[in-house]
């Protein structure tokens, strides 16, 4: 005979039931009458978009470096030239999102510190290290970076990554 009642296999699936009922449950519905979740939202739409500009800062800084180097040593500006136009889309593709009427901010991007080397292939080389700096920093924002971001963030560390192998190479290759 067949036992009526409850058995161990229904109580599970009864529980998990229930349990997946609370959670989609929960993760449903307005966030207006949810006390401590529209701060907390805040604090990490500010932690992302402090991340984003110092990210755009570093990276115009990256860039004005990569034309000193090309102004100063004209037989590496060839080479440059598609690394130069990356790191620039990447500024673009990092720049926080503006909030309706907010002015388009295009400041003048910063001077790098230093002058350039006047050896090419040392020039060459310290673009090499910033870049390296460059997906060090971009790596390490990863861990406090929100799902879209970290995405966006890991592939311009890996292009930068990228840009540090090529510039060495291009460092070996340039005549001094």
């Amino acid at each position: 005979m067949r036992r009526t009642g409850t058995t161990r296999r229904g109580a599970l699936t009864a529980t998990g039931a229930l349990a997946l009922g609370a959670v989609l449950t929960g993760c449903g519905g307005d966030d207006e009458g949810a006390g401590g979740k529209q701060p907390a939202r805040a604090a990490t739409a500010k932690a992302e978009k402090a991340l984003r500009e110092k990210a755009v800062r570093d990276g115009a800084l990256l860039l004005a470096r990569y034309n000193l180097v090309a102004e100063a040593h004209p037989a590496t500006a060839a080479g440059l030239v598609p690394l130069r136009a990356a790191v620039a889309e990447h500024g673009k593709a990092l720049a926080p999102p503006r909030a309706k009427g907010e002015p388009k901010g295009d400041k003048a991007p910063p001077a790098p510190a230093g002058p350039v080397s006047a050896d090419p292939k040392a020039a060459v080389r310290e673009l090499a290290a910033a870049e390296r700096r460059r997906a060090d920093a971009h790596t390490e924002a990863l861990l406090t970076a929100g799902p879209e971001l970290a995405r966006l963030l890991a592939s311009v560390a890996a292009a930068a990554a990228a840009h540090a192998y090529l510039l060495t190479e291009l460092a070996e290759e340039t005549a001094v």
